[in-house]
């Protein structure tokens, strides 16, 4: 029965998701709204609404949707692969890493493709060196200690970011800031971004079920038959994976990745074969509901999304938290 209530709730989901993608379309400085969206549609609208809606709010919107998802599912991932709700990208330092790689390569003087690629090349050095640090496979039995050595890990990372940022030259210090608070006015990664998602999302979603058993305890699902560190070690890359494409794509954006899988958790999402799924529409949504205000809400000028995400994460994950208490 369970079975069927989560898929009628993936339905809902996406319904809603689908209707947030078409409200941030029509929603913006350019008048227009759902009406001119569907005589767009049709084309029979503004031509100018139009170049609106193709060079600017669409790769914007399919970019929120594309990074939120990825939040969420590496947070999904990382979430039951240290048995703790607490664990997403920011908390293990991925994001840490990949912002100081890629304020790393705006020092250097470089731009674009290759500010993504230091974003990348910082997101995997941490994944290798918290795993390491943590004690390596010993480290999956006691997933505190995993999540703790990402905590230290993390902080490290922020002051690397304060000492680069205290470097930059001005004329490159706004666009590092922006960066930091989660700017999504990056849409020509968008493509990337949602490549990405569906490569990470096709790899894991078959493990759907040994998923399941892996968050009930290592001994019980290796008595089951599952290949425990393989897939531990398969979950830890395709979440980095997720996490790097994210902050490169976007920036740093929180909350996210905690607060998506663990609300669905909340509503009896414990099948990973929906949760994953559920997780990524959930994440799009809520970036793509965060951008659309904070575009809009100090028009004509736009506030980077992940302030917003940051405002309304911290009170929603504390009330998720006294909520969960038993």
């Amino acid at each position: 029965m369970k079975f069927h209530v989560q898929g009628v709730g993936l339905l809902v989901l996406l319904v809603a998701t689908v209707g947030v993608f078409f409200v941030a379309l029509s929603s913006g400085r350019v008048a227009g709204g759902g009406a001119a969206l569907w005589e767009w549609m049709l084309g029979q609208g503004d031509p100018l609404f139009g170049r609106v809606v193709l060079e600017l709010r669409l790769p914007r919107v399919a970019g929120a949707m594309a990074v939120g998802g990825l939040l969420a599912l590496s947070g999904a991932l990382m979430q039951v692969l240290v048995r703790n709700p607490l664990a997403d990208p920011y908390v293990l330092g991925v994001s840490g890493g990949a912002s100081f790689g890629a304020i790393l390569a705006l020092l250097a003087g470089a731009s674009g493709f290759w500010v993504n690629a230091g974003a990348w090349l910082g997101a995997l050095t941490t994944m290798m060196m918290v795993f390491w640090l943590a004690g390596g496979i010993e480290a999956w039995e006691r997933g505190s200690r995993l999540l703790l050595t990402g905590v230290v890990v993390a902080s490290g990372w922020g002051a690397g970011v304060s000492f680069l940022l205290y470097l930059l030259p001005d004329e490159r210090l706004r666009t590092a800031l922006f960066w930091l608070m989660g700017d999504l006015d990056q849409g020509g990664e968008a493509f990337w971004a949602g490549f990405v998602l569906l490569l990470v999302m096709v790899l894991v979603w078959p493990w759907g079920r040994a998923l399941n058993l892996l968050a009930s305890g290592s001994m019980r699902a290796a008595g089951l038959g599952v290949a425990v560190t393989p897939l531990r070690l398969l979950l830890y890359l395709l979440a980095t994976l997720a996490a790097a494409a994210a902050v490169a794509t976007a920036g740093s954006i929180g909350f996210i990745g905690l607060v998506a899988p663990h609300l669905l958790r909340l509503l009896g999402y414990t099948d990973h074969r929906w949760l994953l799924p559920a997780s990524v529409l959930l994440g799009g949504g809520l970036l793509t509901l965060a951008d659309l205000v904070a575009r809009t809400v100090i028009a004509p000028q736009q506030m980077p999304a992940g302030i917003l995400t940051a405002l309304l994460g911290a009170p929603l994950f504390l009330w998720l938290l006294r909520r969960s208490r038993p």
